[in-house]
């Protein structure tokens, strides 16, 4: 007879989808084999029930045996020595369909005891395996989904070896179960085959002792066939045994060396890492997005075929294709507070896939192995040339790196072209590169949720008493009193805008920290489960931004135009955008303080940040109209002034010529004293030298 189909047992511990299918296969051979000889059994049992009947149930087995060959079994369909005996076997069992009479206890014996053994015991024992089978596998998935969520942060040595032992326990069990269900489904493919050979030829004996047919009806020729299929099914019986033995000493072998496969996490120093891989295989977690700031992890088999890396789930007939690792960038990084998480990105930045192994073992070798594919390095090179080569560049991807642009090329798009032929993970710009988180966001900064306003701060008590009980209306017009906004500002720009929280940054050199900031916030958001969002109106101004309540028209928030340094919207999510602000003075030492404000927005987030930017150069020009304006009134100022002093020196001057006269006249009468002569003057003479006099010395203190 031809070779028995049999579950590769070697593969079990793998589970891998192909198995699966393979698996599914034989479950409906053996639901095809339950159907046909749950028929072939009533065929039977009608013999044995209704003697009277015997002929016609007799030609209904014949017929039964005819319509073998009709049958469509998925293994072992094609057996035409099979199909041709049992053609034989109904050509006789018809032709003697009308000699039996008494048979009971040699059917009983000889033709219902070994079919209602494999009916009730071997199709049975199927049954049940596969019962505790799916039973140990789910057990199994449910022990890895736990030790898959294990906090890589808020480690507990306890939790940790009760969730490793449970692992252990679940994945020994599900091997065991389906090692001892792939051998029980391969010893099946035997008993079928006996199954359905012994009764007939118990039959066949049966009558052949009982009627004692003579040379007419039982020829030499027939005692040979039954001889040649007596000894068949001894071969059949041998070969199964054989198989059994063989069977047995596999799955003491495999229970042997798979002990230490058992493990999750095995230790390094016994199975040591394979990094000259380029291809490989094995289930891995996988984290996809359910919403704006949640996510997902989902178990499936992942590959390598070629320079795609495809994934497959568990029922699927064939794997898709996940992404195009060629020239590719893995590295590993910290997701969700797992462990053992790496990422893969596209040569131009536009997709990346984080995945999860189970085992920092099989962590390296997957990022080896993308790495030898990425870089075209093959097998059939030397060895140690490729451990040269690799060995460094896996060692470094294992390592989170703090790099902004390594971590979060996923989050936002490159802002740089790249060719087909350079892109790789060593193809970021060195400025980017050299910015890290801390120079970015200040360590151990809290995030804040709700809306507090530290610009505001210095204008409290003016908020207070202007915000207190008032309506702000936020188009600038106002019934009696002048509004914060000067009432003549040439934009008013209203948007709906929904807060997602702000926190304190260093950098505010680039808007890479609006991104860093964005990102931080959403993953704080979902890994708190924080989905509410204060709405308010944001409204834009040439001299402000404001937030206001929609119901109340309060003023919630108040920015000075001036303290916004950076505005930018996501390059991905357009309804993302975020202001950076500075502030003077905001620490308790007087130092500035930078914090950067993340919104969602109902419209596009560029249009938010071209009218800020518009609101910066309107201000801007009037401010410059304004210093201009200043400057000339401080020159015509300046002009008067001099104007002032020039008419004072004049006055000065005229008065030192008019002192200057009178001292000349006055001196002519005091030469002809000196002669002898006196000159008498009178009291108005007198008074008026002193006059002159004093003036003289008034002008000099003056000059």
């Amino acid at each position: 007879m031809p070779g028995i189909d049999k579950l590769p047992i070697e593969e079990t511990l793998e589970d891998s989808p192909q198995t699966r299918s393979l698996l599914g296969v034989f479950e409906e051979d053996t639901a095809a084999t339950s159907s046909y000889f749950s028929q072939l059994f009533k065929a039977m049992q009608r013999i044995y029930d209704a003697q009277n009947e015997l002929s016609a149930a007799t030609h209904l087995t014949s017929r039964l045996l005819k319509d073998y060959e009709k049958q469509r079994f998925p293994l072992g369909g094609d057996d035409e020595v099979m199909s041709s005996t049992l053609q034989q076997f109904a050509k006789v069992i018809d032709e003697l369909s009308s000699c039996h009479a008494v048979l009971s206890t040699q059917l009983a014996d000889a033709m219902m005891f070994p079919i209602t053994q494999f009916q009730e015991r071997d199709l049975r024992e199927i049954v049940i395996l596969k019962e505790v089978f799916q039973i140990a596998s789910d057990e199994h998935d449910a022990a890895v989904n736990r030790y898959s969520r294990l906090s890589k942060r808020r480690e507990n040595e306890k939790v940790k070896n009760e969730v490793m032992e449970d692992v252990y326990t679940s994945r020994k069990k599900q091997h065991e179960t389906i090692m001892q269900y792939f051998a029980s489904l391969n010893m099946l493919q035997y008993k079928k085959k006996m199954a359905l050979l012994e009764p007939l030829l118990g039959y066949m004996q049966a009558q052949i002792s009982f009627f004692k047919l003579g040379s007419e009806n039982l020829t030499q020729q027939w005692e040979e066939f039954l001889t040649n299929i007596g000894t068949s099914v001894q071969n059949v019986r041998r070969e199964m045994d054989s198989d059994a033995e063989a069977t047995e000493q596999t799955i003491q072998d495999l229970k042997a060396a798979s002990d230490p496969l058992y493990m999750p996490d095995p230790d390094p120093n016994k199975i040591p890492v394979n990094r000259n891989l380029t291809r490989k295989a094995g289930y891995l977690n996988t984290r996809y997005k359910t919403s704006l700031v949640s996510s997902a992890w989902d178990r499936q088999y992942f590959f390598t075929q070629g320079g795609n890396l495809m994934s497959q789930s568990r029922g699927d007939v064939a794997g898709g294709l996940v992404m195009d690792i060629d020239n590719c960038s893995v590295m590993a990084v910290d997701c969700d507070d797992r462990r053992f998480c790496f990422q893969i990105t596209s040569f131009n930045g536009k997709k990346a896939v984080i995945l999860q192994a189970e085992s920092r073992k099989d962590c390296e070798e997957w990022i080896a192995t993308i790495n030898n594919i990425s870089k075209r390095i093959y097998l059939s090179e030397n060895p140690e040339e490729i451990a040269a080569r690799v060995n460094q560049s896996a060692l470094e991807a294992v390592t989170p790196s703090p790099s902004f642009q390594q971590r979060h090329d996923s989050f936002r798009p490159s802002t740089q072209g790249r060719s087909g032929s350079q892109c790789s993970a060593g193809s970021e710009s060195p400025a980017l590169s050299s910015l890290s988180l801390d120079s970015l966001v200040a360590p151990d900064t809290p995030i804040q949720f709700d809306i507090i306003s530290p610009v505001s701060e210095e204008h409290t008590s003016q908020a207070k008493s202007g915000a207190q009980g008032r309506r702000t209306n936020p188009f600038g017009e106002s019934g009696g009193s002048k509004s914060e906004e000067s009432e003549d500002s040439i934009l008013h720009q209203l948007y709906i805008v929904r807060f997602l929280g702000c926190m304190e940054v260093k950098a505010t050199e680039s808007t890479d920290v609006i991104y860093e900031t964005m990102r931080q916030i959403l993953a704080a958001r979902a890994i708190h489960n924080i989905f509410r969002m204060t709405e308010s109106h944001l409204l834009v101004t040439c001299e402000c931004l404001k937030l206001i309540d929609p119901q109340t028209q309060v003023t919630r928030l108040w920015f000075p135009l001036s303290s916004v340094v950076l505005c930018a919207s996501h390059q991905e999510n357009k309804r993302l955008l975020g202001f950076v602000l500075k502030t003077a003075g905001g620490r308790m030492d007087g130092r500035p303080v930078t914090v950067c404000y993340v919104f969602e927005s109902n419209n596009d987030g560029e249009k938010i940040c071209d009218s800020v930017g518009l609101a910066k150069q309107i201000a801007l020009h009037s401010e410059m109209d304004r210093k201009a304006t200043q400057k000339q009134r401080d020159l015509d100022k300046a002009k008067e002034k001099q104007q002032e002093e020039l008419h004072k020196q004049k006055q000065i001057e005229k008065d030192l010529e008019e002192q200057s006269r009178l001292i000349a006249t006055s001196s002519r009468p005091s030469q002809s004293a000196a002669d002898g002569q006196f000159l008498v003057l009178s009291n108005s003479q007198s008074e008026d030298s002193e006059a002159g006099e004093e003036g003289q010395k008034k002008g000099e203190s003056n000059a």
